[in-house]
């Protein structure tokens, strides 16, 4: 009896463990997105995850949400120092997301300034 409790036990294990393994390694899909970064900030209370928004266009009316790993912490100061400003985003999409990872399955993996498409500043 121990050992088929064991054995089941075991299996339930690796199983979550190639499940977490297959959502972090991988993606989904990847690509680049951009348009003016209309929020972005530290959300939560017991789990905190870095959370944003970019504005695709002139009435805001496509909004992207994303996500940012704690590990990503040059992206996160770039994010913080862009903040009303047009970017260009680099993602990751998972097939799935944890709590622990953001509210989104879009995160973000580089960030560059860029002119926007909308305003000639010449």
């Amino acid at each position: 009896m121990k050992k088929i409790l064991f054995i089941i036990l075991g299996s339930l294990t690796a199983l979550f463990i190639l499940y977490f393994a297959f959502l972090y390694y991988v993606p989904y899909s990847e690509g680049t997105r951009a348009g003016e970064l209309i929020k972005f900030s530290n959300r939560g209370v017991a789990i905190k995850t870095w959370e944003g928004e970019i504005s695709q266009g002139i009435s805001g009316a496509q909004i992207f949400s994303f996500s940012v790993l704690d590990k990503d912490k040059e992206v996160i100061e770039k994010l913080k120092e862009y903040q009303g400003s047009y970017v260009k985003v680099t993602y990751i999409e998972r097939y799935a997301s944890f709590a622990i990872w953001g509210d989104t399955k879009y995160f973000i993996t580089k960030v560059e300034k860029e002119n926007s498409p909308h305003f000639n500043r010449n």
